[in-house]
């Protein structure tokens, strides 16, 4: 679960909208949550494609901070699955490894929007009915 001064992962928006869309449900917002499930379906579609995205040794070095001679024996031994063929080695986003001081892709942050006010559910229901979703 979340804490309120935490701000979410790009990973963890689609979990958030589901939320929020049965939020709306449960004051009658039937279409707005549909269309942010459908959002979090999109989301959900490509984050999974972009795991599956494979670099070179020379590319996943510059992701990884790993060096592609230390990449490429980690391919070799089994330890990283190869995503290329053989003497081609490629590897797949989800199966990179991250030197601790390089950003972990998997947990990126967004950033903060600042808030002027906190709005309750049934606000937020009564702006969508008024408004529409922007």
């Amino acid at each position: 679960m979340k804490r309120r001064n935490e701000r979410p992962t790009v990973e963890g928006l689609p979990a958030d909208w589901r939320r929020q869309a049965k939020s709306l449900r449960r004051y009658g917002g039937e279409t707005p949550a549909t269309a942010i499930e459908r959002c979090a379906d999109d989301l959900e579609a490509t984050l999974a494609e972009r795991n599956e995205t494979t670099f070179s040794l020379v590319e996943a070095s510059r992701e990884s901070g790993y060096s592609a001679d230390h990449l490429g024996r980690l391919v070799r031994d089994g330890k990283i699955p190869n995503a290329g063929r053989s003497g081609a080695p490629r590897i797949a986003l989800k199966d990179l490894p991250r030197k601790a001081h390089m950003p972990s892709e998997p947990q990126t942050q967004l950033a903060e929007e600042p808030r002027s006010r906190h709005l309750s559910n049934a606000q937020i229901v009564q702006s969508i009915i008024e408004k529409g979703i922007e």
